[in-house]
């Protein structure tokens, strides 16, 4: 069940979790994918560019740490696709005119459609070596983010996912909660206290505009988003270690400063806030999108929620008096004493990260922190 621990995680400064690639990782990378180096020497500047990440981390002030995704190609692909196995995923152009990223300008981009070929199953820990990596490399509280156990059928759906492999979809489930059963076990029995959920799932249904397309597939938007979805999460999140303190990350899409849906909280929230069992959420709060602050008059007094002010999208720097005033219209809702704040999302989901500059993300992780302190102390 969630804690009774108001914070210390989530800090009132926080972070979603994926950090912009430094050129050397992505060339290193481009670089194994042609051939040209080992998985050896491509570890190797891994782990060089996670200890020069986790420096950079500390020196803005953050008491979470995470490796910046610096691994994965996508956010969810490792996970998924390098741990259970029995899929791939890729750009599906048809997308664009069904789901898809778009940015302020305009421009589209087409879904990364998952396609599942045999059997999603947990062999072996999947993200506990990244965790003993990252502990050993900060003195300060390790993060592990992990992406929704809904991720692969809100993306794939069925048509996407094998009738041989999956002749039952609740054979699908049943994998894909016991990976996570056993997924969080492995973590919390590495020392693991800190694990954050990626859900893009709920706030994409919340989006009418969606509807439809998941209508044309076969699956009705509102018993995914009530139901069908907020069930397979408590299946996966049930049991979990004592101690183990988890997030739900709730996004909206964030692709290359793109994003594939909008709408407020307010169809799901008591669903959200009341049914699903996690302690806290980082809400994405960053632009109108959202909606309004509203359906935080929901969140039990046990959980906590931090508020995604700060674009990790745009190089603008938001001004201290815009978000200060934001947070005061929060805490008309919620109490200020369960609130603390974050960027939306993380500054690059995908291995080519936002259109923003390195020195954008120090100064907006920099005022996450100064904000912080100055509205908590």
């Amino acid at each position: 069940m969630a804690s009774d621990a108001p914070h210390d995680p989530p800090f009132r400064a926080d972070h979603v979790g994926s950090l912009l690639r430094p050129a050397e990782l992505l060339k290193a990378r481009a670089d194994r994918a042609a051939g040209k180096i080992s998985v050896e020497e491509l570890r190797a500047i891994e782990d060089a560019s996670i200890r020069e990440a986790v420096a950079f981390q500390e020196s803005v002030g953050l008491q979470s740490i995470t490796d910046g995704e610096y691994r994965r190609e996508i956010f969810y692909s490792d996970f998924y696709f390098r741990g259970l196995g029995g899929g791939t995923v890729a750009y599906d152009p048809s997308s664009i005119d069904k789901i898809y990223f778009i940015d302020r300008e305009g421009h589209k981009l087409p879904l990364l459609v998952p396609r599942v070929q045999a059997r999603m199953r947990w062999h072996a820990p999947i993200h506990v070596d990244d965790f003993k990596f990252l502990r050993a490399a900060t003195k300060r509280t390790p993060k592990i983010t992990i992406p929704s156990p809904t991720i692969i059928h809100f993306r794939a759906g069925r048509e996407n996912i094998s009738k041989d492999a999956y002749p039952d979809i609740d054979l699908f489930w049943e994998d894909i909660v016991d990976a996570f059963h056993r997924e969080l076990k492995a973590l919390a029995d590495a020392g693991c206290t800190y694990v954050q959920i990626d859900e893009t799932t709920l706030a994409s249904l919340s989006d009418p505009r969606i509807w439809e397309p998941m209508r044309k597939r076969g699956d009705d938007a509102q018993t995914l988003l009530l139901d069908t979805y907020p069930n397979v999460m408590n299946r996966a999140f049930a049991g979990r270690p004592a101690g183990l303190q988890l997030s739900m990350h709730i996004c909206r899409g964030n692709n290359q400063s793109h994003w594939s849906a909008e709408g407020s909280y307010d169809l799901v929230a008591d669903t959200l806030f009341n049914k699903i069992d996690v302690d806290s959420y980082f809400l994405e709060y960053d632009t109108p999108r959202a909606g309004s602050f509203e359906p935080l008059r929901l969140v039990p007094k046990n959980k906590t929620i931090v508020l995604g002010l700060v674009s990790s999208k745009f190089p603008e720097l938001e001004s201290k008096d815009s978000l200060k005033r934001r947070i005061d219209e929060a805490s008309k809702f919620i109490a200020l004493d369960r609130l603390s704040i974050s960027p939306q999302c993380g500054f690059a989901s995908t291995a080519p990260g936002n259109k923003i500059s390195g020195a954008d993300q120090r100064d907006k992780l920099a005022l996450v922190v100064e904000i912080a302190k100055e509205v908590w102390g």
